[in-house]
Order: C-alpha cells, then sequence, then structure tokens
C-alpha cells in the first residue's frame, strides 16, 4: 500500500507552535504518529511531500527525521519551503536513516512505481508574486523535468509541495509537464487553515490529485494506491 502526509511540521524541541493555523493542530504530533503506527505496514510506502521539520540546521531536523525513521514502512521525502534543513542532498543521505530517502532532482523506484517529486512554488496568479518569484518558478519547471526523465517505470506518481493550480483552481504549467510524462497521481500538500478552499482533488487529465496536507487529511495518511 502507498500511503501519503504531508506538512508533518515536526518540532522535537517543542518551541514552535502551530496555533496560528487553529484549534486542530493541538497535539498534532501525537496525531499523526497515533494514526500512523495504527495504519501503516512495515512494507508499505509513506510520501511526504515537504515541510517535515521546522529546524533549521541539518543536525538539528535530523532528531525528527529519527523520529519519522522508527515508523513502520518506508518513507520517500521531498522539500517544502520550510524545510530551511535542506540544504545538500548528499548530507541528507549520510544521516543515519534506515527507512527513509530523499528526492531532488531525481527519482526512488518502489516495486513497479517511478516516484518523482520536486517543492514546486506559488502559481504567478498569486498576489505578491514577483520576479524573482518568477525565477523559482522557471527552476522548478525543470526541476520537474529532471525528476519526470529520470523515471525508471511508465507508472508515476509526482509529490509536490506546492498546489500546481492557479488561484482559479485551474491547472497550471506544473501540470503541462505532468501530461508529458503521463503522470498517474500526483500528491501535493502546503495548504492549511483556511488556504484548504483552494485544495483541488480528482482526476484531470488522466491524472489523479490528491492533497496529503496534515490538517487536510485528519493527520492519518492517506491512501494513494496499493
Amino acid at each position: 500500500m502507498i500511503y501519503s502526509i504531508s506538512d508533518l511540521h515536526l518540532d522535537y524541541t517543542k518551541e514552535k507552535s502551530m496555533d496560528v493555523f487553529g484549534p486542530k493542530w493541538k497535539n498534532y504530533e501525537e496525531k499523526i504518529f497515533e494514526n500512523w503506527r495504527k495504519k501503516v505496514k512495515e512494507d508499505d510506502l509513506v510520501l511526504i511531500a515537504g515541510d517535515i521539520s521546522w529546524q533549521m540546521r541539518l543536525e538539528q531536523a535530523e532528531l525528527d527525521l529519527k523520529r519519522i525513521d522508527q515508523l513502520p514502512g518506508k518513507k520517500i521525502l521531498t522539500k517544502g519551503n520550510h524545510d530551511y534543513w535542506w540544504q545538500s542532498i548528499t548530507k541528507n543521505r549520510e544521516c543515519d536513516l534506515s527507512s527513509i530517502e530523499f528526492i531532488q532532482n531525481d527519482s526512488v523506484l518502489w516495486r513497479d512505481w517511478s516516484i518523482c517529486g520536486i517543492r514546486g512554488w506559488a502559481d504567478p496568479s498569486s498576489t505578491e508574486f514577483s520576479k524573482h518569484d518568477q525565477k523559482i518558478f522557471n527552476r522548478e519547471l525543470h526541476r520537474l523535468n529532471l525528476t519526470l526523465q529520470s523515471a525508471k517505470t511508465e507508472d508515476i506518481i509526482l509529490m509536490i509541495h506546492y498546489p500546481p493550480f492557479n488561484i482559479e483552481k485551474e491547472p497550471n504549467e506544473f501540470v503541462e509537464i505532468m501530461k508529458e510524462y503521463k503522470v498517474k497521481y500526483c500528491v501535493y500538500g502546503h495548504l492549511h487553515s483556511d488556504g484548504l478552499h483552494q485544495v483541488v482533488e480528482g482526476n484531470i487529465d488522466g491524472i489523479e490529485f490528491i492533497c496529503s496536507s496534515s490538517d487536510y487529511i485528519n493527520f492519518d495518511p492517506v491512501v494513494i494506491t496499493k
């Protein structure tokens, strides 16, 4: 079974509060770990599409990563906009983690599935979108091509942190590239609280879109496919 849950926002120090996103986030770490252990088996896969730990440096984030590592199943992680600790994919992969793999401009083969992933970026229709944002947006489009080109099978699941839609909930340029590579599932996160009204799910142009933001799925890993 393949599951997803993104936006864990772990903080082993308990110094970072998620209260700004509402009372639903009370004791969120306990909810995540309890639901995970109830549902996920050792031979399952869990996709985490960014915003994994609040820590600023890898040596700090590693303490949160080890908590994920100790949970059942294999895990594949991609970067979110708050993962400031994620500076070097090489150093990430040197961490003493037995069940976690990281994706950056490449992909991971799991059974018959090619798991690809990028961070993505805010859509140009977003308020306060700048020329600097446009550069990042274009760079992420390039990275999407790289990760999809690295796929080793035709059955592709893409993890992208930012929703690949504009403010009108229409597919953006990221989706156009997904269609070229015939992506079967696209998992995304990033949206919280009032932002959840921007969630888009379902089959669009042959791609099944699934939002796995923690508070959207009640901190309970959601099934992607068997």
